[in-house]
């Protein structure tokens, strides 16, 4: 009897100290999750337009941003917008297994849907009230934004440009994952098909497609049917086939996937650079007027270590060998140590002829007398696209010993096109993590605290200095050729490019959301795992 006593004695202690480490935790874990449902509601039923968002909007919804203001009927695509925001809602779903968050996602999925074109692809965004209220957006403030040429005309088509098109195509793969839903599939098979047809017979994309010739400057031709690198738009086209490939297994992307590998051995030039946009001849060629037709340090360096991954996905040594050529030009090209600032270690263009730095710099206040132009001169260096960048020389040489004196069968082991049998638990509908960004910081309780005491009384987390810009008031008329824009980020008056506020102006940001989310989800999920990880050493 007594030895029960005892028994029962030391499992009451057991428990009441397990409820004592526990508690904290468990009151942690519920506050957390109250505070993500409660800024959720907000966000979908207050700030929303039919599912879908801006980036920056007033308290009192007055004006609202994307990349430019916007009307009140748009919603943004590009990060941190409506794309983002639905796969937020998904990872909210999956950490937490509310209803509601799925709900959330399917209003953005639906948004997204509505802003698909005919044939398949997305512009940056989506206007419900049609063509006619866009265009006259177009003529007005996109047209006078001084450095955002791509809005300064409607195109009528598609944008891969910032991975637009390949992540709205993502998040809807992912919404068909999600539950095998086949209501997405119609969308998602459009999306697919446009990436295809769009690609060109030798492995590359353009800008945006169908293809427009319309808008040439200064006697250059439309640079948006050219073979693009900016912004990742063929590798990021390339990494979505090869997740619909994973995901669906059909062999049918196997061959577009090769060949959009295969372009950047093709565009590659002799010297080891590439220019980020090529003509059909292959040529580095211009784009924005402050883009002249160069090789490009950093374009260079990120696509040689594409060639490394290549490698490892195919086996395929020729991509293997063109990487050194890559590591010559950028030592070649690398600036004198007078001229490095800071972490900028290569001048932003180099000639293609000369293997010379290029700057460019502008002068005006306003898109429709300022202009850009270019030289030899390093300073007074523009601020929206600096003259010079960071170039990891010294990641890319080690990355590729590594790769290098890794065995063919090492080099492959991971490859997500190397034939053979799925080998998991899983059906890789459900294996495979399609989110395009990976916001794995870390949270500590001090950063959850805060996060969870600064949502205001309205369910919001403001934020300050967002990037703002002048509100129209017509095209630019001012014709002096001032240097007093060379290095600011915005114009006069009439110039509708964003520029940081540096007032205490208190903003609604879906970028703030985002990140404020993503922190209380990853200590929401670290925590719980704390917790299974305790209780079953219990």
């Amino acid at each position: 009897m007594k030895r029960i006593k005892i028994c029962l004695l030391f499992i009451l202690i057991t428990f009441a100290s397990f409820l004592c480490i526990s508690a904290p935790k468990n009151d942690i874990t519920r506050e957390i999750e109250e505070t993500m449902l409660r800024a959720t509601r907000f966000m979908v039923e207050t700030v929303s337009t039919h599912g879908g968002y801006l980036w920056y909007y007033l308290p009192d919804f007055s004006r609202q941003w994307g990349e430019m203001e916007a009307y009140k009927t748009m919603i943004w695509l590009q990060h941190p917008g409506t794309i983002s925001m639905g796969h937020l809602f998904l990872e909210a779903y999956h950490a937490t297994g509310n209803d509601y968050y799925y709900l959330a996602a399917q209003k953005a999925a639906a948004a997204i849907i509505w802003g698909q074109s005919h044939e398949g692809g997305w512009n940056y965004m989506v206007d419900f009230a049609g063509d006619r209220s866009l265009k006259e957006w177009y003529n007005t403030i996109g047209k006078n934004g001084w450095r955002l040429e791509e809005f300064q005309h409607y195109y009528g088509n598609s944008t891969f440009d910032d991975d637009i098109t390949s992540d709205a195509a993502r998040f809807l793969l992912r919404m068909y994952l999600e539950k095998m839903d086949p209501a997405y599939k119609p969308a998602l098979d459009r999306a697919i098909n446009f990436i295809l047809e769009s690609q060109y017979p030798l492995g590359g994309w353009p800008q945006r497609y169908p293809l427009r010739y319309d808008f040439g400057k200064n006697g250059n031709p439309d640079y948006s049917s050219f073979y693009t690198f900016n912004d990742d738009v063929t590798w990021e086209n390339i990494n979505f086939l090869i997740q619909c490939y994973l995901t669906l297994g059909q062999e049918r992307f196997l061959d577009p996937i090769k060949r959009g590998m295969n372009f950047y051995l093709l565009s590659q030039d002799g010297c080891g650079a590439w220019g980020q946009q090529l003509n059909m001849d292959l040529e580095a060629a211009s784009a924005r007027t402050y883009e002249p037709a160069a090789f490009l340090p950093g374009t260079t360096c990120e696509n040689a270590r594409l060639l490394l991954r290549f490698y490892q996905y195919t086996g395929d040594k020729r991509f293997l060998s063109r990487v050194p050529d890559a590591i010559r030009w950028l030592e070649e090209t690398a600036l004198s140590p007078d001229q490095v600032e800071g972490e900028r270690t290569h001048p932003t263009f180099v000639d293609a002829k000369t293997n010379k730095p290029v700057y460019v710099h502008r002068k005006g206040s306003n898109s429709a007398y300022g202009y850009y132009f270019t030289d030899d001169d390093d300073q007074h260096l523009l601020s929206h696209y600096y003259g010079k960048c960071r170039v990891p020389l010294q990641e890319l040489k080690e990355e590729y010993e590594r790769v290098a004196a890794l065995s063919l069968e090492e080099a492959t082991q991971d490859s997500p096109i190397k034939p053979g049998k799925f080998e998991h638990p899983e059906t890789p509908q459900k294996f495979y993590d399609l989110n395009r960004f990976k916001f794995n910081f870390p949270a500590t309780e001090e950063m959850v605290r805060e996060i969870i005491s600064s949502l205001d009384q309205e369910n919001r987390w403001l934020a300050k200095h967002a990037m703002i810009s002048h509100p129209y008031c017509g095209d630019g008329k001012n014709q002096e050729l001032t240097d007093q824009f060379t290095s600011e980020n915005v114009g006069d008056e009439t110039d509708t490019s964003p520029y940081r506020d540096t007032t205490d102006q208190e903003y609604i940001s879906t970028g703030e959301y985002i990140r404020n989310m993503h922190l209380l989800i990853n200590y929401l999920k670290e925590n719980k795992a704390e917790q299974a990880a305790e209780y079953g050493s219990r």
